[in-house]
Formats: structure tokens, C-alpha cells, sequence
């Protein structure tokens, strides 16, 4: 196939970028989804992502013949790629910033850095996808790059989603209970309702989780607030939030016992639905900025490490 490249047959070239920019597509709109919390909007907001898949896709099954024919400015364009990407990933931190403050439940900052930076890296998958496919295209021939493109895709569909609070702590049903003034989820202090009104809407409707870590890493990365944010936005997204805008002693919330480092969830949900809820929990995801893993330490592990 080289040699034929070498000859000056553009076909062969050609269908192998078509080869490479079409599996490009495909692992794109493999990424792409409109879930619950209804990001990216319909259509517009998947336009947008289809239409940034369509160009990494390009570039990645672009480069390929570039480089071969010993063009090697053209890396230019894929670092001018990278910052494209870059800024789409700014691009949609601000745009949820923006929204997140309409929120009754907000994301919170950590969520909505790790949304920008999950388009970011779909981005750069694509451009793996597309590079990949050309490639084998050209050197072996096209029956092998529509097995690298088949194969590229197994690849994105592993990646496309990470771990969820299932991976690091187990989910129970606690009850929510009032004595005097304070509020507890199970034996874990939650915070003070001082009104009898509300007192009685927590009593009525109020739905309690205990999230209990299997070690120290899960312990850690569940007293990220940003994490606990997550968990709450995901539960009020699915089972509704029974409040209004004002009402402070309504709002969902997410404290640690100290003790032990497990995790109680109280929310007013409009759909008080308890195995519902246990399972929203055990799917939520765990934060890429939220995660610690303190038994990786050195100290922790027995190891002694040099950083010089």
C-alpha cells in the first residue's frame, strides 16, 4: 500500500482518510449522550459536539499521509487542534457555571470541571480513532483498518465511562429522624430544622442514605464536598427536589460522621422512592478531581520513594 501511495494512486489515500474520518465519527457519537441531566442539550448542544467530532476526526485521518509525505508542519495542525479543544473545554466550564447558578440543586465546580474535561479527552479519543484507522489503511490495506477501526471502538467504548460510587462504598436506606431541633440520617448529625413547619415537611417526606466506605481511599474521596455535590445533584436531578428558591432549611445535604468517615445523604425528594434512590447513589460518578488514594502513599505502603 506504500508503494501505491508512492505512485501517485489518490484513491487509496482517499479511501483510507474516508476509512479513518468515518470511525472517528462513529466512537464520537458512541460518546455522545443526553442522559438525565439533559447535557448536551438537544440539538443544539449535540450539533456542537458532532460538529467538533467531525473536525478531530479529519485531522486525526489527515495527518497520517501528511507525515508519510514527510510533511511534518502538518503537527501543526494538530497542536492547533489541541488548543481548539482546550478552549472548548473553558467553553463549557463557563457555560455551566452560568447555568449551574439557575440550579435549586447545583453541580457544583468540581462536577462541572470534570463534564469539560470528559469533552476535552472525547476529543482527543476521536483523533486516536481516526489517526489509528488511516494508518492501518495505508500500510496493510483496508480490511485491516476496518478491523483497527473496530477494534479503536472497543477501545472508546471502555473509556467512555468511569467509576461510580458503587466502585468505593455500599448504599443504605437510614432513617431520617427528628429529635428536638436536630435532624439526624440514621445516628449522623445532619443540621438544625428550628421551625415546626419544616420539622413536619421533613418528617412527611424526608429520605435518608448512609454511604459506607470500604477503605481509606473511598473514605477520602467521600468527604470531597465536590463529590458529595455530585451525589446530591444526581439524587435531585432524578427524584426531584421538594423546595423552592429561599427555602435554605429544605436543601439537600451530604455530612460526614466523623468517626468512621461515613457518609449520610438527607433530601426532600418529589418521588420518595427508596430503592430508587439507593441505586442513583451507587451510580453516580466519582470525580476525577475528587479522588484520593492515600494508601498510595509511601508512608501508607511501606515504600520510601525519592522525588529528586
Amino acid at each position: 500500500m506504500w508503494e501505491q501511495l508512492k505512485s501517485g494512486q489518490p484513491h487509496h489515500v482517499l479511501y483510507g482518510i474516508m476509512l479513518g474520518v468515518a470511525f472517528g465519527i462513529c466512537s464520537r457519537l458512541m460518546m455522545l449522550r443526553t442522559d438525565y441531566r439533559q447535557y448536551p442539550t438537544y440539538p443544539h448542544g449535540r450539533i456542537i459536539h458532532i460538529s467538533l467530532g467531525v473536525i478531530a476526526a479529519a485531522l486525526g485521518a489527515v495527518a497520517v499521509p501528511a507525515l508519510y509525505k514527510k510533511d511534518f508542519t502538518a503537527i501543526t495542525f494538530l497542536t492547533l487542534a489541541a488548543q481548539q479543544f482546550r478552549d472548548v473545554r473553558k467553553m463549557e466550564r463557563d457555560t455551566l457555571t452560568q447555568i449551574d447558578s439557575m440550579e435549586l440543586v447545583p453541580r457544583g465546580t468540581t462536577y462541572i470541571e470534570g463534564i469539560a474535561m470528559v469533552f476535552e479527552g472525547r476529543n482527543y479519543l476521536v483523533i486516536l480513532s481516526a489517526l489509528l484507522t488511516t494508518l492501518a489503511s495505508l500500510a496493510l490495506g483496508l480490511p485491516f483498518g476496518l478491523i483497527m477501526g473496530g477494534l479503536t471502538l472497543v477501545l472508546v467504548n471502555l473509556l467512555k465511562t468511569g467509576k461510580s460510587v458503587s466502585h468505593i462504598a455500599k448504599t443504605e436506606l437510614a432513617d431520617v429522624r427528628i429529635d428536638g431541633p436536630d435532624l439526624f440520617v440514621g445516628d449522623i448529625y445532619i443540621m438544625n430544622v428550628g421551625l415546626s413547619s419544616n420539622q413536619k415537611v421533613v418528617a412527611e417526606r424526608g429520605l435518608g442514605l448512609i454511604l459506607t466506605p470500604y477503605n481509606a481511599n473511598g473514605r477520602a474521596t467521600l468527604s470531597n464536598l465536590g463529590q458529595r455535590q455530585a451525589i446530591l445533584f444526581d439524587l435531585s436531578t432524578v427524584l426531584g427536589v421538594f423546595r423552592d428558591d429561599g427555602e435554605p432549611a429544605l436543601v439537600p445535604m451530604a455530612k460526614l460522621s466523623m468517626t468512621d468517615g461515613r457518609l449520610a445523604v438527607f433530601l426532600l425528594p418529589q418521588d420518595k422512592d427508596g430503592d430508587k434512590a439507593v441505586a442513583v447513589a451507587q451510580r453516580a460518578p466519582i470525580l476525577e478531581s475528587a479522588v484520593r488514594m492515600p494508601t498510595e502513599a509511601s508512608v501508607n505502603s511501606g515504600k520510601e520513594e525519592s522525588h529528586g
